[in-house]
């Protein structure tokens, strides 16, 4: 997408990416075939800027921020797929590494979950016979999937990590602002493997297009960029970002603020300072629908399932772990079935309240460790439903404002490309969401909380 200085959008395009799910616990993607992808968007997008070209001031990049890939540092060609962050392969083996939490939550702001990039890249050095043999020759590079980008797409054929993709690795220090000793040694990754640590602006390089050469300024996480969206962080504000998964995040500035249960996440970094945020994960959003897709199939859901929220007030209880449960329950394998005897309409239904369920949990979290929000603000495809929108408004007991380009991931990254400016306009105003006495709402988010915990028990002890 290509924005100018206002904030307005001048030229979009779109490529699509399969997911592949060869086994329950795999999640992955064709790194070529990503790589294509954005560079065939790129060079449409160059075709329809036409004359515009000349006034391209600069690129950024925003990516999931968890996936991880392994390539051959000579060829440029991978060896692994790309693993997504849903993926949890490696918990039985991360499990088995018995690490302090406390420890690793102090270190990285995270938590030794599988969603994490350490123990796949153990896993695949492991697994996988060109991986290993690369590591031997001095030949492997491995990372987070930003830098297998960076990588592909500048012609400097440059390896860096830019702060926030390398913070989802489980060996980067949050303090430090580089890779962990400690942790590389507990999961077996060399440092020479792995990209140079960079700041959230830096030059990247240059990508090429049409032979036109835009550097790339900017590279962060596709949540992180989201918050940037509207201009500078708003402190009084809550923002939740809903996708692929769900993701609460609440600035803290530039000083690290820990909660036993969420993670504490950087947003942005420079040679000098970061910014944070208190940040709760919902593994299971878009990700979920696509699920009860596969197994429920429905023609024009998208077009029905608006009217669903609006006209079924009584859904049943979805216990939703779709990808395992994020924050603030943090159980890696869940169990999730459909609700018996319920028809297709209700079962949908159930799963949407379900992700404003999980958003609920990780708001009352966070105010236990910080002041409570004036507002929320939410963005993403899924804040597209009113009916997600104003349950969460009526949970939370918070209005909720949603912007009219919910697509907030590209916006925030050009904001960030255009160097933060003073002025970076909402050309049209949203829409709020406030909240309603829903007592039926509250009751049926009190069963569900606790079915959940009863079935997190009965899996850690059948």
């Amino acid at each position: 997408m290509a924005y100018n200085q206002e904030g307005e959008i001048v030229a979009t395009t779109e490529r699509s990416l399969v997911t592949r799910r060869p086994h329950p616990q795999f999640v992955e993607h064709d790194p070529h075939a990503l790589v294509n992808a954005i560079q065939s968007g790129l060079d449409e997008l160059i075709e329809k800027l036409g004359d515009q070209v000349k006034y391209i001031e600069g690129a950024g990049l925003a990516t999931q921020r968890s996936n991880v890939v392994c390539w051959d540092k000579h060829t440029g060609q991978a060896l692994s797929p790309i693993i997504s962050w849903q993926d949890t392969r490696a918990s039985d083996a991360l499990a088995k590494l018995n690490l302090d939490q406390a420890d690793i939550h102090k270190t990285t702001g995270l938590f030794t979950s599988p969603h994490y990039g350490a123990s796949k890249l153990r896993w695949c050095l492991e697994h996988i016979p060109e991986v290993k043999q690369a590591h031997e020759a001095g030949r492997l590079y491995c990372g987070p999937m930003s830098s297998f980008l960076i990588y592909h797409l500048v012609k400097e054929k440059n390896c860096y990590a830019d702060p926030v993709s390398a913070s989802r690795t489980l060996l980067w220090h949050v303090h430090r602002k580089d890779w962990d000793d400690y942790l590389l040694k507990t999961f077996g990754i060399s440092r020479d493997t792995l990209p140079t640590c960079v700041p959230t602006c830096h030059h990247f390089g240059h990508l090429v297009s049409k032979d036109i050469e835009i550097p790339l300024n900017v590279v962060t996480g596709d949540q992180s960029a989201a918050m940037f969206a509207y201009g500078n962080l708003q402190y009084e504000t809550a923002y939740i970002n809903i996708g692929t998964g769900a993701f609460v995040s609440r600035p803290s500035g530039y000083a690290l603020l820990y909660a036993r249960r969420l993670l504490t996440s950087v947003i942005y970094s420079d040679k000098e300072e970061s910014q944070y945020v208190l940040e709760g994960t919902v593994n299971g959003a878009g990700s979920a629908i696509e699920w009860l897709q596969a197994l429920m199939p429905i023609d024009n859901l998208w077009e029905q399932l608006p009217n669903w929220l609006d006209e079924i007030q009584h859904p049943p209880l979805f216990l939703n772990g779709v990808s395992g449960l994020g924050a603030p329950y943090w159980v890696s394998q869940f169990d999730t079935e459909v609700p018996t005897g319920a028809s297709p309409a209700e079962s949908y239904v159930g799963l949407v309240e379900s992700i404003a369920f999980l958003i609920h949990a990780n708001v009352q979290e966070m105010m236990k460790f910080a002041s409570a929000p004036q507002q929320l603000q939410v963005t993403g495809g899924l804040a597209r439903l009113d009916g997600l929108c104003q349950r969460i408004a009526d949970l939370t007991g918070l209005p909720v404002y949603r912007p009219m380009e919910c697509e907030a991931t590209t916006r925030g990254t050009a904001y960030l490309v255009a160097g933060m400016p003073q002025q970076w306009p909402e050309n049209q105003h949203g829409i709020w969401f406030m909240q309603h006495p829903n007592g039926a709402l509250h009751q049926r988010f009190n069963d569900w909380e606790q079915a959940m915990l009863q079935r997190i028990r009965h899996q850690s002890n059948p």
